[in-house]
């Protein structure tokens, strides 16, 4: 069966997704298209020859206070930057028939590609941002070079680093 990643369209059947996580679940279900309407996020579906939802992911503009990015990147930005641009990936989720067969990872450097593409050409963006919903995506997302910010529960992945998986 062949797959592809887009955006969520309405004729995309997506009340049978079920990832193991009902905030997750619901989410799409219920609040998805509504924020992506409401010009909120925007979300990528990985969809099956059938237009099910496989998966999928949310991007939106953020912001970090300054005093919680790495030291390193901090230096270098003028002090009148009290918040600092990034990404966000707010939602990311595989079907259960799915998971454990990499459609997470492939998500993931979509979501990671688009940003960098972004931030390259249309809006500024240092990095970008997760807040794993548990341990278990902690752990998923350090696999791929993402850290934790002091003093929040969010992780962060440098844009410059990011660029280096694509150039």
């Amino acid at each position: 069966m062949k797959y592809k990643i887009d955006q969520l369209k309405r004729s995309y059947k997506k009340s049978d997704f079920k990832c193991g996580t009902t905030l997750l679940d619901t989410y799409l279900h219920k609040q998805a298209s509504q924020d992506v309407k409401r010009k909120l996020t925007a979300c990528f579906v990985l969809i099956d020859t059938d237009k099910n939802v496989m998966g999928y992911y949310t991007l939106s503009s953020s912001g970090i206070p300054r005093e919680f990015a790495p030291e390193k990147m901090v230096k270098k930005m003028p002090p009148t930057y009290s918040q600092l641009p990034v990404t966000l990936l707010g939602r990311l989720a595989v079907d259960k028939s799915m998971q454990g067969n990499s459609y997470g990872e492939l998500l993931l450097m979509d979501a990671l590609k688009k940003s960098y593409e972004v931030s390259a050409s249309a809006i500024g963006s240092l990095a970008v941002v997760v807040n794993p919903i548990d341990k278990k995506a902690e752990g998923y997302y350090k696999k791929f070079g993402f850290i934790l910010l002091p003093g929040t529960k969010k992780m962060f992945l440098e844009m410059n680093y990011i660029a280096k998986l694509f150039e």
